[in-house]
């Protein structure tokens, strides 16, 4: 007589084993006995769940156990059967989907029929896709997308397949498809590429991506189809597409163009090597820098007027020699001669009023904006300046070059070719009798004296810094050996700033912090009360980036006599910053972009590794009460 235990008398639920737990009886992951174990718990369960669901919990079977079976037995598992036995499907319902495939005579496939009679969301379907397959799920993200694998795989193959190469990864190329399981687009594909890493993503995303190359890739009209015409056209692009700085890149086989857009570098076009001398000579012309010189660096400038736009463009070229020939950098300055208000720079309301009353509007003293390059610190300047320009002030420049040109100021354009040096210009600039000294950069010892002594002598002086937040800004002029009474005595306000990607509102969708984000952040989630943090899924009003627009992120120190008497005291980075929080009522950078994050502007991915993490933030209903932020 063997110990066997028998099986219950009276099952609650008739139980079906399905396909897959019989490919793990094959494979010998799973046992006779602990089937039947398993299916003796399933059959006693009063609320519904898969086998698979019963095997992983009684931990009969591991996820990877699972995930290797179904890979080797792929072809052996229907996708009816794999949806049904994952839990994605009902019984019901892929008899209802069968049936209406049937009725299509095989024209449809099955996914389809699933996804577009709601019995369920393309996603799971991918999602299970992916499982049994093995193959990665990415829906295509146009800045990263290299559109010179379409040489190899013709846009128009991509689009009768629904197939679209994305990116190289080692030797070799991944390729994303809308059904991994059209053996003829998988034979298509290896046709033209030979070995590739397949992907998975909707079959929507794709076509979007598809499209959204195809009228970025538009060629150049016949009577444009010269180096005249492709540099115009290349500028229009650039105006298009928002962005602020075109790179046009010699390589070994070709002349590469990459936009920066939203502070992220993607790839635009590719043109052939031969023309890469005849094209850079014509941008030399047109920024007047010097043909015959191909050794040095050299920069230039462009005023371009775009007739299909119908605005002015400012760019600043440098020329940067490479072994592969020049290297052309543009910066795109839009001319209109306005500058943003200072009221919609992105600041919170109470931090707003505090900047404007209690720094910009005193009428002495150094007020500094700090932050690295590309964190908009000109744009938060000329919005200074702006703000103070009328008819009782004399305002005074010194920049190296003006970036906008403003009415009603004077603005001088370093050049040291005709010795307009910045020093020069410094020391002339005080005898102009000036109200506001604007300072396009510290610069070296000379430029913060200069700021400094102006400022004893009763000017108000507005300059930038390159810091990585305001209490960065003090240490900085320390140790370029100004006097710390002089900097208490003279330093209004600092404020140090980002920007920041803001979330697409066209596919934002909520976001929940994951453990690793709080842990990151130093935060709790009672710390994030009342947060709706947002995250682009990806669509073609952003480019499939998820992103669309920047944001500025704001620290304002105003200083106070407590502050002035840390840095006379030479306190630490670490004291001052303690006694700014708690006595002048500074918010951080980190604390600035995680309300911003809250209220659905920015993802909490860009907050986090962007902004500088220095100390715990302080909980979300306090920093909304100190910066008069609603929820």
């Amino acid at each position: 007589m063997t110990n066997q235990q028998s099986p219950p008398t009276k099952p609650t639920t008739e139980v079906k084993i399905g396909v897959i737990p019989t490919l793990l009886l094959k494979d010998q992951v799973l046992s006779h006995e602990q089937l039947a174990y398993a299916v003796r718990v399933h059959s006693k369960l009063t609320t519904p769940q898969t086998m698979l669901d019963s095997l992983l919990e009684l931990g009969l079977i591991t996820q990877d156990q699972l995930q290797t079976t179904l890979r080797k037995y792929q072809l052996n598992v229907r996708l009816g059967d794999l949806l049904v036995e994952l839990g994605y499907l009902r019984d019901s319902d892929l008899t209802q989907a069968l049936a209406i495939q049937k009725e299509s005579n095989g024209q449809r496939r099955l996914g389809e029929v699933l996804v577009d009679n709601g019995f369920i969301e393309e996603r799971k379907l991918l999602e299970s896709l992916s499982y049994q397959l093995g193959y990665p799920l990415i829906d295509p993200d146009f800045v990263r997308i290299d559109r010179s694998l379409l040489a190899r795989l013709p846009l128009d193959v991509c689009k009768q397949f629904n197939v679209l190469p994305l990116y190289k990864k080692g030797d070799q190329l991944v390729v994303t498809f809308a059904d991994p399981l059209d053996q003829r687009a998988r034979d298509i594909v290896s046709a033209h590429l030979g070995s590739y890493i397949p992907a998975i993503c909707s079959k929507k995303s794709l076509k979007e991506a598809i499209s959204a190359i195809d009228h970025a890739g538009q060629t150049v009209a016949a009577d444009d189809n010269t180096i005249i015409g492709m540099i115009n056209l290349l500028f229009e692009d650039a105006i298009e597409d928002q962005a602020s700085d075109i790179h046009i890149e010699p390589l070994k086989d070709r002349l590469r163009v990459r936009f920066r857009r939203d502070g992220v570098m993607g790839h635009h076009k590719d043109y052939p090597k031969d023309i890469a001398a005849q094209l850079i000579t014509r941008i030399k012309v047109m920024s007047q820098a010097d043909i015959a010189e191909k050794r040095r660096h050299q920069d230039g400038r462009i005023l371009f007027t775009s007739r299909k736009h119908g605005l002015n463009l400012d760019m600043r070229v440098s020329f940067f020699i490479t072994i592969h020939g020049e290297k052309v950098v543009l910066r795109l300055l839009n001319n209109k001669g306005s500058v943003l208000d200072i009221k919609e720079i992105g600041m919170a309301p109470r931090m707003l009023e505090h900047f404007i009353f209690d720094a910009l509007e005193v009428p002495t003293g150094v007020m500094i904006v700090t932050g690295p390059t590309g964190s908009g610190k000109t744009t938060t300047l000329y919005g200074c300046v702006g703000h103070l320009n009328n008819i009782n002030t004399s305002i005074i420049t010194a920049e190296d070059p003006v970036e906008y040109v403003i009415e009603g100021i004077s603005q001088c354009s370093i050049n040291p070719k005709i010795g307009v040096t910045f020093e020069e210009t410094l020391r002339h600039i005080v005898r102009q009798d000036p109200d506001v000294i604007v300072l396009g950069e510290i610069r070296d010892q000379f430029s913060a004296e200069t700021a400094i002594q102006a400022a004893l002598t009763g000017h108000k002086v507005l300059t930038t810094f390159h810091t990585e937040d305001s209490i960065g800004g003090l240490i900085r002029l320390l140790n370029m050996n100004i006097e710390a009474f002089l900097i208490s005595s003279t330093v209004v306000c600092i404020v140090a700033q980002r920007l920041l990607r803001k979330v697409c509102p066209e596919c934002a969708e909520p976001y929940t912090p994951t453990p690793l984000d709080l842990a990151r952040l130093g935060v709790t989630t009672h710390d994030l009360q009342g947060s709706n943090f947002k995250l682009g899924r990806g669509c073609k009003n952003c480019r499939f980036s998820g992103y669309r627009g920047r944001v500025a992120i704001f620290e304002l120190l105003v200083m106070n006599e407590m502050v002035k008497n840390a840095i006379l005291d030479h306190k630490s980075s670490y004291d001052i910053r303690k006694i700014s929080i708690e006595t002048s009522g500074m918010v951080t950078l980190m604390e600035d972009g995680l309300v911003k994050g809250a209220n659905g502007l920015v993802s909490l991915h860009e907050i986090i590794t962007d902004l500088p993490r220095l100390g715990k933030p302080r909980p979300l209903h306090e920093l909304r009460r100190l910066l008069g932020v609603a929820r």
